[in-house]
C-alpha cells in the first residue's frame, strides 16, 4: 500500500496544493512555517479522519475559507482507492471512500494504517494518563474493529453515568435500577477493553524493548507497564465500592478510563529521571514498536510520518532509523526537515527511490 497523490484545498495554511509521491521515501523541506508539518498532518487526517495536532475540525480550515478538502489516491492490494475528507464550518465532517460516504467514521479507521513521529510526542511522557490511553487505543483500533466499537460505547456509557450522578445530586434522588444498567454496560464494554489492552501490551512490550536496544546501543534498562484498576478487582465490584465517592464527586472515579502506562528507566520514572536524549530515544522506540506491531497485524507496512525528526535525533540516528525501516519490506516514508542537503544525504544511504519536495 502507498499514497500515490495528495490534493489540498483550504487546509491550514494551504489555499491549494497537490503532490505526486514516490512509493518509497518522500521528503518535505523548507523553512519553518511553510507548511511541511501540515502536509504530514493532512496524510494523517486521511488515515484517521482527524488531525494529529488539532482534533477540532473547524480549526483546520484555512482562516480565509469556509471549508477544506483533502483528497488522496492510493494503491492498496493492487487496487486504486480514492479517499476524501471534507469539512465545512457549521456542518458535519464527511469522509468518503471511492465517492461513497462512510455511515460511521470508525469504519474507516485502519484502512490506511499510519504512524506519526513528531516533537509533540513528548506529551506521552509529560502529560496525564489520557494521552497514554489514547496512544494504546489508537494502535489497537487500527486493526481491531470490535475493540474500537467497545471503546466508543464505553466512553458513551461513562458520560451517561456521569450525567446520571449529576442528576441525582441536583434533585436529591437515587435510582439504583438505572444506575445498574449503566454499571452493567460499563462492565460489558470495559472487559473487552481490558482484555484487548492486556493482550496488546503482552505482545507490544517485547517489540518496544528490542527497538529501544537497537536505537541506543546502551545497557539502560527501560520498562513499559500497564496500570489498570481491573488488575486488582472486577469492574462491577470497583463501581459498587466507590459508589458513595462517585455520588459526592458526581462523576465515575473508577474504570478503564483511568488506565495508564508507566514509563521507567533503570527503575525510575523517565519523566523525572530520564535525560532529554533518553526521553527522545524512548519515544522513538515506542513509535517504531507501534509501526512494527501494526505491520505484523496488517501484514503490510503502515505509512510512516517523520515530522521534524532531526529535532529529536542526530543525523546518524535518523539514518539508522530510516535504514531499519527501509531494510525490511519498506513501507512509504514521509520526512519533514528544514535542511534539504541533510535530508537528501540520509535518504540516499537507504538505497531506495525518493522524492524531494521544496516548499
Amino acid at each position: 500500500m502507498y499514497l500515490k497523490s495528495l490534493s489540498l484545498v483550504n487546509y491550514k495554511n494551504f489555499d491549494s496544493a497537490s503532490f505526486d509521491f514516490d512509493a518509497k521515501i518522500n521528503c518535505l523541506v523548507g523553512h519553518n512555517g511553510v507548511g511541511k508539518t501540515n502536509v504530514l498532518d493532512s496524510i494523517y487526517h486521511l488515515s484517521f479522519g482527524k488531525s494529529y495536532f488539532n482534533p477540532v475540525t473547524s480549526q483546520n480550515i484555512n482562516h480565509q475559507a469556509e471549508f477544506f478538502v483533502i483528497e488522496g489516491n492510493l494503491e492498496k492490494n493492487q487496487r486504486e482507492e480514492h479517499i476524501l475528507v471534507s469539512a465545512k464550518r457549521g456542518q458535519s465532517k464527511v469522509i468518503k471512500r471511492n465517492n461513497k460516504p462512510y455511515e460511521r467514521f470508525s469504519e474507516h479507521i485502519g484502512f490506511i494504517p499510519a504512524v506519526m513521529i513528531s516533537p509533540g510526542d513528548r506529551d506521552l511522557i509529560l502529560e496525564g494518563s489520557e494521552t497514554r490511553r489514547k496512544f494504546i487505543d489508537g494502535v489497537i483500533s487500527q486493526s481491531d474493529q470490535k475493540y474500537l466499537n467497545a471503546l466508543i460505547l464505553y466512553n458513551k456509557v461513562v458520560a451517561q453515568r456521569n450525567a446520571l450522578l449529576k442528576f441525582f445530586a441536583a434533585n436529591s434522588k437515587f435510582d439504583r435500577d438505572t444506575l445498574e444498567i449503566y454499571n452493567s454496560q460499563m462492565q460489558e464494554y470495559g472487559n473487552i477493553l481490558f482484555e484487548g489492552r492486556t493482550a496488546f501490551l503482552q505482545e507490544f512490550i517485547p517489540i518496544f524493548d528490542k527497538r529501544y536496544a537497537e536505537i541506543t546501543n546502551s545497557n539502560e534498562k527501560v520498562s513499559l507497564q500497564y496500570k489498570s484498576q481491573l488488575q486488582e478487582k472486577p469492574l462491577h465490584i470497583l463501581l459498587e465500592e466507590n459508589l458513595q465517592k462517585d455520588m459526592v464527586l458526581q462523576y465515575t472515579t473508577v474504570g478503564l478510563h483511568k488506565d495508564d502506562l508507566s514509563f521507567e528507566i533503570d527503575g525510575h520514572p523517565i519523566k523525572k529521571f530520564g535525560s532529554q536524549g533518553q526521553q527522545k530515544s524512548f519515544l522513538i522506540a515506542l513509535k517504531l514498536a507501534q509501526f512494527d506491531f501494526i505491520k505484523k497485524i496488517n501484514k503490510a507496512s503502515p505509512i510512516l510520518l517523520l515530522d521534524d525528526i532531526f529535532d529529536k535525533l542526530d543525523e546518524q540516528r535518523v539514518a539508522h532509523i530510516v535504514a531499519l525501516v527501509a531494510g525490511n519490506e519498506l513501507g512509504q516514508i514521509f520526512i519533514s526537515d528544514t535542511h534539504a542537503e541533510r535530508t537528501e544525504k540520509v535518504v540516499k544511504e537507504s538505497n531506495q527511490t525518493y522524492k524531494i519536495f521544496k516548499l
